[in-house]
C-alpha cells in the first residue's frame, strides 16, 4: 500500500480549513509581531477562543509565539505552507495537462464535425438534434399496469 500520510501536510491543511485561522494568518502577514490581544481585537469571538485557534496554528508550525513579560506576540512562519504549495502545484500540473488534452480533443472533434457541413445541410450531423426514430420494424406493445385492482377485503 502506498503511504500518502504526511503529518505536516495534515496539520497545515487542517489549520487552514478554518476561516478564523486564515484571517489570523492574513493579519500576521500584514503586521509582524502582533500581540495576542491586538490580534484578537477585530474578531467577534472571545480571547480564549482566539488562543485555541493560535494553538492549532502553532501546532501546525504556522505561527511562532514569544513572551516578553505579560505580552505574548505572534509571528507568521510560512514554511509549512511552502510544503503545501508544492503538493498543490503537483496536482495543478496534472490537471492543467488533463484539461489541455481535453481542449485538444474537443477542438479536434469540432474540426471533424465541420468537415462536409459547408453546404448548409446539417441533417444528421448536429449532435444537439434529436435522433430519428429507430429504424426497427418491430411493433411495440403497451405495457401492463404495475398493479391490479384491489381484491375483496377479508372480514370476520
Amino acid at each position: 500500500m502506498v503511504n500518502y500520510k504526511s503529518d505536516t501536510l495534515d496539520r497545515t491543511f487542517s489549520a487552514l480549513a478554518d476561516p478564523t485561522r486564515r484571517a489570523l494568518l492574513a493579519r500576521l502577514d500584514e503586521q509582524d509581531g502582533v500581540s495576542v490581544s491586538d490580534l484578537a481585537r477585530p474578531f467577534p469571538v472571545s480571547l480564549p477562543a482566539i488562543m485555541k485557534h493560535l494553538d492549532v496554528l502553532a501546532d501546525a508550525g504556522l505561527v511562532v509565539r514569544s513572551k516578553a513579560g505579560r505580552t505574548v506576540t505572534c509571528r507568521l512562519k510560512a514554511e509549512p505552507m511552502e510544503q503545501a504549495m508544492n503538493w498543490l502545484a503537483k496536482y495543478e500540473r496534472y490537471w492543467t495537462e488533463q484539461l489541455d488534452r481535453l481542449a485538444a480533443f474537443v477542438e479536434q472533434d469540432d474540426s471533424r464535425n465541420d468537415i462536409g457541413n459547408d453546404t448548409g445541410n446539417d441533417k444528421g450531423n448536429d449532435p444537439w438534434q434529436p435522433s430519428p426514430a429507430s429504424p426497427s420494424s418491430a411493433v411495440s406493445r403497451r405495457r401492463r399496469k404495475g398493479s391490479s385492482r384491489p381484491g375483496p377485503s377479508r372480514r370476520k
